[in-house]
């Protein structure tokens, strides 16, 4: 009798240990982004001033970025992953990438703007493939815009799944409701515009070239 009650007591110690937690928040990439920006960097052998002036974003932000001081915004990554001559989709892929098949819904890595709120999940597996898929949730009117270097390299289309996006492509607008796919044409000047009161859902794929 003792040595059931023993045992008893034991699986009440442990079984809360046992328990696999729910509704954890998604992975934060920050940390993995700002250590890919150096490895770029350096594996360039650029210096932080180098950096600043092809991207124009200044020194002490890329330190503070670097150092994971910082969270930098969409645009910042768009002009950083241009000068490193990378669509900004690649220098992403390049900070999650993990050499898996099976992205669970769970482990997906959600980036936030700290600038607009927009978050950036990481749909497709981690595993280097050309083909990449992104679910990006915008704010009720927030606006991202990114150089025309962050799209080169790769063939892109955007599928909105809710809300409208108003998206400029260069000298061209496009207004989207749900259900609607954009295929986007040769590199240049991007952004992306929720103009409603709800915000705005839409898949980007990627296929590098």
């Amino acid at each position: 009798m003792d040595i059931e009650n023993t045992l008893r007591a034991r699986d009440r110690a442990v079984a809360p240990s046992l328990l696999i937690p729910v509704n954890q928040p998604p992975p934060d990439p920050t940390f993995a982004i700002s250590t890919r920006v150096r490895i770029e960097r350096e594996s360039r052998e650029w210096s932080l001033s180098d950096l600043a002036q092809r991207s124009g974003v200044s020194k002490a932000m890329i330190s503070k970025i670097e150092r994971g001081e910082a969270s930098p915004t969409a645009t910042v990554l768009g002009k950083l992953s241009g000068a490193f001559g990378l669509p900004l989709s690649m220098l992403l892929a390049l900070a999650e990438q993990a050499g898996e098949r099976l992205s669970r819904a769970a482990d997906q890595p959600v980036w936030t703007d700290p600038e607009t709120g927009y978050t950036r999940r990481a749909v497709s597996p981690r595993s280097g493939s050309l083909l990449e898929l992104v679910e990006v949730t915008l704010p009720p009117n927030a606006r991202v815009s990114y150089p025309s270097s962050a799209f080169t390299f790769m063939h892109q289309q955007i599928w909105v799944r809710n809300g409208a996006l108003v998206f400029e492509e260069g000298d061209m607008t496009h207004e989207l409701e749900a259900g609607d796919c954009l295929q986007l044409g040769p590199p240049a000047p991007c952004t992306f515009f929720n103009p409603g009161n709800k915000p705005c859902s839409y898949v980007v794929a990627l296929v590098r070239r």
